[in-house]
Formats: C-alpha cells, structure tokens, sequence
C-alpha cells in the first residue's frame, strides 16, 4: 500500500462557457477500470444529445492503467489533455469526462487542447483534490493516573487520534502514519514507563490535514 496518495475526494462537476460552446467537467474517485468505465458511460448517458464526451481515467497504485478518449474530436485534442492535467496534478485513482455542446464557433486545435485543458481542470477543482495517508492504529491501554500526561504529550506531538474510551482504565486509539508506527509504539513506552498495554491495530487511509 502506498504511505500517501492524491486524488479526489467525491464526485463534481462545473461548467464553463469557451466561445459559446458549453463545456462540463465531471470528476470522481475511482477504485477500479471497471469503476472508471462505468463513470464514462453514465455520463454519456445523461449527456446522449452532447457534441462529444471526452475522457480520461488514470488507475492502480503506479499508474498502471492510463486511457483517454477524443470521442470525435481531432486526435490529441481531447483525451490527451485531460490526461495530462491528472498526470501534471499528480492524482491517482480519477476518472474525468468533458462534455461539449458545441456553440457554432470553431477552436482550431490550439483552442480544443486549452478548453479540454480547462474542462479536466474545473472537473477537478469541482471534485475537491485530497491527499490521503496511510495511518496504523496503535491502541494505548493505560491507568487513569497517565491520562493527563499522555494528552499533552500527543497533543504536543500532533497525533491524530481516532478515538479515547473511558471505562475502568482509559483506552486511547492512536493514528500514527503507517512508517512511524513503530517507533511511535516505542516511544509510547517509554513516555509511560512500560505501564502501559500497546496493541497495534489496522492500518487505514485518512486525509491529510482533516
């Protein structure tokens, strides 16, 4: 599993208006190829009487599956930039259609790669760009008497934590990012002078700076 990724944190769309001719950016997260695909088509769907829905999707933890269509454009003019706008952002896991209803004035080649340029951008600024990062839960068991101490201490640290049950002890779930664990689990021990119980937990995505 990757430490830290970028993507995009829901589904969204804007449209914007290039020499009359409509253009609508729809972004969303995705998980799989198939997960992409369907996006594609659904948009197609809805925008069946559009000029064009232009797409591209980038897939797998190193990128490993990149597609993109002109759907009638010139070649190059559409997909390709939409691509490349995922790519320069530096997102993974992302599928974006382009709509056009074209508005009678023609945009050369130049202007189509700027207006599908454009439209991917709007698409992902619609979509709310979010970088997640891996954290491991470390679950910290300890006596009333070291509650105070170690809220100041992680506090101090800035640990994000998931969670603090108060029964007859006071358990505290951790969130670490996922290479620091260890060292985090070490450093809890000492901090409480081996009185407390740790348990490392699941290891799970959570955003950035949330």
């Amino acid at each position: 599993m990757l430490n830290k990724f970028r993507t995009v944190r829901q589904q969204g769309d804007k449209e914007i208006i290039i020499k009359k001719s409509r253009f609508i950016g729809y972004g969303k997260p995705v998980e799989s190829e198939a997960e992409a695909v369907a996006f594609i088509e659904e948009i197609k769907k809805l925008h069946w009487n559009a000029t064009h829905n232009c797409s591209a999707y980038v897939v797998g933890e190193r990128d490993e599956c990149q597609k993109q269509s002109d759907d009638g454009e010139p070649s190059g003019t559409a997909g390709k930039p939409i691509l490349e706008v995922i790519k320069n952002q530096g997102l993974k896991n992302v599928a974006i259609v382009v709509t056009r209803y074209f508005g009678g004035i023609m945009l050369g080649a130049g202007g189509l790669i700027r207006a599908y340029t454009d439209g991917a951008v709007a698409a992902i600024e619609a979509a709310e760009p979010v970088t997640y990062v891996l954290h491991r839960e470390i679950i910290v068991d300890v006596d009333y008497t070291w509650y105070g101490k170690l809220e100041n201490e992680l506090h101090a640290r800035g640990v994000k934590i998931g969670g603090v049950d108060f029964t007859d002890r006071v358990v505290i779930t951790c969130l670490p990012e996922a290479p620091d664990a260890e060292r985090f689990s070490a450093w809890m021990t000492d901090v409480t002078q081996g009185q407390a119980f740790i348990t490392p937990g699941d290891t799970k995505y959570h955003i950035e700076g949330v």
